[in-house]
């Protein structure tokens, strides 16, 4: 014992340091690699969080994820930027952007839809989602071979039977398939709001551009899958990890566990 006291101290009269720093030093190598063990833990359920949501899902300053991950070579995977747009906007467009100076103080109160395709099987396949911007849950979707009113028609209804209401507010950009005569009698027999975005300005559904992106990301390779009933369910189940386990930049929390905390009255609205 005596022999290592004494080595510890001669290394420290080497370095020019004190022992007390020498030993704060060690200290803080035993908790770097514990934290590192934790983050890689973390990972494996969440492999796209980056220091942020680290910092929120393990309660540990952020600053601190930051320089772990980077003291260990420890990387979130990069976003890729993509375009995903499957139709062409109409040639003319009765609606306008009835939201843009609007934020959400409750849910069902603004709805934003768009749709997406994914390539598999040898042909494309297309998802159209609605999502509440208040509590950003995915609160329908459609999956099917055609970017059509049916799909955006099956996404709105499930997210009605899922709500039980109807949003003041249905916000999409101008595809053809949510201008379709089917998709705006419907909205308008309910006494939807119908608004759109401008033509060629995706960041005003920049809600839905967003949740695409990094849906697509974190899913993976479409083609792993070896039928269509597969590829569903795993669509399934990364939009309900989406809505319940993925924590939210925006909210600090899954969208689901915010939409219970406020309608809890546990968290102040957002926009109040």
């Amino acid at each position: 014992m005596a022999r290592a006291s004494t080595s510890r101290l001669a290394i420290t009269q080497a370095l020019g340091i004190s022992l007390k720093h020498l030993n704060r030093r060690s200290k803080l190598e035993i908790k770097d690699k514990q934290l590192k063990e934790q983050i890689e833990a973390a990972h494996k359920l969440h492999p796209a969080y980056g220091h942020r949501r680290l910092a929120w899902h393990l309660g540990i300053n952020k600053k601190r994820i930051l320089r772990v991950m980077h003291k260990f070579g420890i990387k979130p995977p990069r976003r890729k930027i993509r375009h995903h747009y499957c139709t062409k906007s109409v040639s003319y467009c009765p609606f306008t952007n009835l939201i843009k100076n609007i934020i959400p103080t409750a849910a069902n109160q603004i709805w934003v839809s768009d749709a997406s395709y994914f390539w598999f099987a040898g042909r494309f396949w297309y998802l159209a989602t609605i999502e509440d911007i208040f509590t950003r849950q995915i609160i329908g979707f459609a999956f099917g071979r055609h970017h059509d009113s049916r799909l955006v028609l099956s996404a709105l209804k499930m997210a009605i039977l899922i709500t039980g209401t109807v949003p003041l507010f249905f916000h999409s950009d101008q595809g053809a398939e949510f201008m379709a005569e089917a998709v705006v009698n419907f909205l308008q027999s309910k006494g939807v709001k119908i608004s759109v975005s401008d033509k060629a300005s995706p960041w005003q559904n920049g809600y839905k551009e967003s949740f695409f992106g990094r849906f697509k990301d974190e899913f993976g390779d479409f083609n792993r899958f070896n039928s269509v009933a597969e590829l569903m369910e795993e669509i399934y189940s990364q939009i309900k990890y989406y809505n319940q386990d993925r924590i939210h930049t925006a909210l600090k929390m899954p969208p689901a566990v915010y939409a219970v905390k406020v309608s809890e009255n546990h968290l102040p609205k957002r926009g109040t």
